[in-house]
Parts: structure tokens; C-alpha cells; sequence
């Protein structure tokens, strides 16, 4: 069994709690809090009417759901999103059609997913020189060449 973390969440009056679809869902569904209609190529700001209280040491990230994407071309562009422990503001969702007819986002409609996660928090230090990898510093589309 997977372990849990409680995320306290406040919700304005007829705004959707997140919920698992399945038992094994690692992301929860989150719902629009009120309509909205997209223009191909348009990008909006959905609220859900959640507020989160997520503990130090975690983050909840917002992921697309396959299913917009797939069927309409509605994505999240800066995908995966991080909600900060120390963030009480409204869960809102970048929506951006990419699709070639208007989308509609009615209250109630699942707009995106979001999954806890821990947080490990580094420690940068300042080198003049990094050790040698057979990589070195091939960077976009370099490990697949020979």
C-alpha cells in the first residue's frame, strides 16, 4: 500500500473535493469551479474554489489529463505545475487549447489532476570544475545517437 500524507483542503460552496477515479490512481481529479469557453490557441485561468494546506517536506504537482489532451487538445502548458507547502491561495488550472474547435469547461468538469509528492530540498555549492561523463555535454536529442 502506498503511503499517505492529509492535505487539509478548503472548498467554496459547490466546488468538488479532489478524488482518486480508481483505487490505484496516483493523481486525484480536480473539478472547474465555473464555466469557461476556450478559443483554439486561447490559454485561461480555471478556478476550482480549493484551497490547500499541504505539509512541509511535500508539494502536490498538477498534471494534464490524457483524456483533454487526446480528445481535444486541451493541455496544461507549464505541466507539472507545483503547489509550495507555504501556498494558501486558490488551486487555479492553466488551461490551453491547442485543439482546432472552441472547448467548453463546465462547472463540475474535471480540468486537471494532482498528485503529493515529497519534497528533497538541495544544497548548492559553488564548484570551478564538475567531474567528466561519457555524456559531457551533449544536451537536446544526444543520447540517441551513436
Amino acid at each position: 500500500m502506498a503511503e499517505g500524507v492529509v492535505i487539509r483542503v478548503k472548498k467554496n460552496d459547490g466546488s468538488l473535493l479532489p478524488k482518486y477515479m480508481t483505487e490505484h490512481s496516483a493523481g486525484a481529479d480536480v473539478c472547474a469551479a465555473e464555466e469557461k469557453v476556450l478559443a483554439p490557441g486561447e490559454t485561461a485561468l480555471v478556478p476550482t474554489g480549493l484551497f490547500l494546506e499541504i505539509p512541509p517536506g511535500y508539494e502536490v504537482q498538477v498534471r494534464p489529463r490524457s483524456g483533454l489532451a487526446l480528445n481535444h487538445g486541451v493541455i496544461l502548458p507549464n505541466s507539472p505545475g507545483t503547489i509550495d507547502s507555504d501556498y494558501r491561495g486558490e488551486l487555479k488550472i492553466i488551461l490551453m487549447n491547442l485543439g482546432k474547435q472552441a472547448f467548453a469547461v463546465k462547472k463540475g468538469d474535471r480540468v486537471a489532476q494532482i498528485v503529493a509528492s515529497r519534497v528533497v530540498r538541495a544544497d548548492f555549492e559553488e564548484s570551478g570544475q564538475l567531474s567528466e561523463t561519457r555524456r559531457g555535454h551533449g544536451g537536446f536529442g544526444s543520447t540517441g545517437k551513436n
